[in-house]
Order: C-alpha cells, then sequence, then structure tokens
C-alpha cells in the first residue's frame, strides 16, 4: 500500500514559462518528487478560459510538457498528463459548479479584477474556472498543492467545496492543504518588482523564460530595476534587490544573509552580473535537455499517453463514489 500523501499541481498553457514558473513552482516539484505521490497537469481547459490559436495550444502544451521533465520531473515517478485527456475534471467540475455559491465566485480575485472592465464581455467559464481547478485538486484526493499567495485563495474554495460535499453527502473527499515554499514561492517582475513576473506582462524585460538565450535572460537581469541605495539588503524598501536576492538565493541555495554579507561592499553592477550568470548555470541543462525532448515526439507523446492511463484510474475512482452519492444510476460501462 502507497502511504505517501499526494500533491497535485498544474500549469496553464496559455504562455511560455517564466523564471517565476521555475522558481516559484516547478523546481519546488523536482524536490518533493521522491517524498509525495506527485500529479502535474497541464491544465489546458483552464487556457480556453479566453481564446487560444488551437496550433499555437498544442504547441505550448507540448513545450510545458517537455520543460517539466527538462527541470527533473521524472515521468516514472510521478504522474504527468494533460488535462483534457481525463474526462472527469469536466464532470466533477459540473456537479461542484452545482454546490459553488454565486457569491464565492464573485469574490474571487482574478474575476473581480476582470469585471470590473468588462463584465459583459467576460465567458462563463471565466467566472466558474474555480469549480474545475476545484475538482482539478479534489479527483486525486490530494492533500497538498504548492500554490504561491496569489492562488490560495482558490485552495480555499476546493477546501470549502470538498467540506460542503462531505457535510451532504458523507466522507468523500480529503480536504487540502497548501505547502508554500519557504523561500522564492513568488518570484516578482524585473521591471515591476512589486508585481509577481509574468508572460502577460508588456514589457519582455520584465520576465525571464526558461527557454530562451542566455544573452537574453544576461539583458533583461542587467536591466533590472534597482534603487538608488547601492546596497544589497533583503528589505522591503528595496523591491527589486529584494527580487534578486530571492532568486539568487533559491538558484544557488545560500540564505538570503549570506549573499546580504557577500554583496557588502559590491555595487550593484557585479551583484546583477553574478545574478544573471548563476540563473544561466542553473537553466543551462534544462535548455539542452528541453531541445533534444521537442526533437523526440514519440516520447513525449508515450508520456503524456502513459500519464493520463494512471491519472483515469484514480480519477474515475473518485467520480463513481461522486455520482453515487449525488444519485446518479452507476454506469456499466
Amino acid at each position: 500500500m502507497n502511504d505517501k500523501k499526494v500533491i497535485f499541481s498544474g500549469v496553464k498553457p496559455s504562455g511560455d514559462l517564466t523564471l517565476g514558473n521555475y522558481l516559484g513552482a516547478i523546481k519546488n516539484w523536482a524536490e518533493l518528487q521522491d517524498e509525495y505521490e506527485c500529479y502535474y497537469c497541464i491544465v489546458d481547459l483552464h487556457a480556453v478560459t479566453v481564446h487560444q490559436d488551437p496550433k499555437e495550444l498544442r504547441k505550448r502544451s507540448l513545450e510545458i510538457l517537455a520543460q517539466y521533465i527538462a527541470a527533473g520531473i521524472n515521468p516514472d515517478d510521478n504522474t504527468m498528463f494533460m488535462q483534457s485527456h481525463v474526462s472527469a475534471h469536466a464532470e466533477l467540475a459540473w456537479v461542484l459548479n452545482c454546490i459553488s455559491y454565486m457569491g464565492q465566485l464573485k469574490r474571487m480575485t482574478q474575476f473581480k479584477d476582470k469585471a470590473r472592465n468588462n463584465e459583459e464581455n467576460l465567458s462563463a467559464g471565466f467566472f466558474t474556472y474555480p469549480a474545475l481547478m476545484a475538482a482539478d485538486i479534489l479527483l486525486y484526493q490530494t492533500d497538498l498543492v504548492p500554490v504561491g499567495d496569489d492562488q490560495k485563495q482558490h485552495l480555499e474554495l476546493a477546501r470549502d467545496l470538498a467540506e460542503r460535499f462531505n457535510s451532504k453527502y458523507s466522507d468523500t473527499f480529503v480536504v487540502p492543504d497548501v505547502y508554500t515554499s519557504k523561500i522564492g514561492s513568488r518570484i516578482m517582475g524585473l521591471q515591476n518588482p512589486n508585481s509577481k513576473m509574468s508572460k502577460s506582462d508588456d514589457n519582455k524585460n520584465d520576465y525571464v523564460l526558461i527557454i530562451e538565450s542566455d544573452n537574453e535572460t544576461e539583458k533583461k537581469i542587467k536591466k533590472s530595476i534597482t534603487d538608488s541605495l547601492n546596497q544589497v539588503k533583503f528589505s522591503d524598501e528595496q523591491p527589486g534587490i529584494k527580487n534578486l536576492i530571492t532568486i539568487l538565493s533559491k538558484v544557488t541555495g545560500d540564505s538570503t544573509q549570506d549573499i546580504e554579507n557577500k554583496y557588502e561592499n559590491a555595487g550593484y553592477g557585479k551583484f546583477k552580473s553574478d545574478v544573471a550568470e548563476a540563473v544561466n548555470e542553473e537553466l543551462k541543462p534544462i535548455r539542452q535537455r528541453f531541445e533534444e525532448l521537442m526533437k523526440n515526439k514519440d516520447y513525449l507523446e508515450q508520456v503524456y499517453l502513459e500519464g493520463a492511463e494512471r491519472a483515469e484510474t484514480v480519477a474515475r475512482k473518485t467520480l463513481r463514489k461522486v455520482y453515487k452519492k449525488v444519485g446518479f444510476i452507476p454506469r456499466k460501462f
């Protein structure tokens, strides 16, 4: 019997993965795979809450899977799959939609931000996708979900829905808890260190991509916003420098205090140069492995098909319990 706790997480293939995605999530996942039973999903159903070019969506989904593997997530030890290949995600989402409250969904920060200026043109999917996110998590009887601060609200909804269903129909779902890395769970933008690093930012210098050239990465980090204090301090009063220290700490394993001590009498130029070098050294093997994987589409197909088969077995077991408790006549096929 496998007594490992279960972790579920996923990335939406609506853009390229950034250094923030890697340091805040994927690097942690690779470190968790020996200790936990892990499900890592490309959540392509979430991507279509806004229009996606079909060709680009397929391309990015495959590229993200390749980046997962290149970053050290072993397909033999983890279940890696495309969300749309396991129909139980959409099926459970409908049941959870039916026990979700409109008021809860309206309070979701991302919905409020979008609706403030453009509610009439928002898709219903954008409004209800938190229930799908809850289904993603609850299907696998997930114990822990690695999330940043900006996603904790969605995890709280998943917890609420699990408890509501359990109370109404009897214990069915594990109520998941958050797993947060002690440092680096939220990497900020290079040009706007008060906001999370995001590919959706209009300024390409605000983010480093996992898959870009060393030269591009170096230029972006050297252009990053700092301040006029010329002191390398891990301080909220210096958000740009604090962010670079966080990045360097996650890449090298050095503590923030050790980094402060090392650069006590150094200027920002030297510090930025070292950060860029360390980031490129960290990403170099990932970038090389990614290129190899993208030349072997048959292997990637094998990974996501086998992953979906394993995920389907677990997800379908949960869904059968849910359907029975709700009162649906059991399927015989």
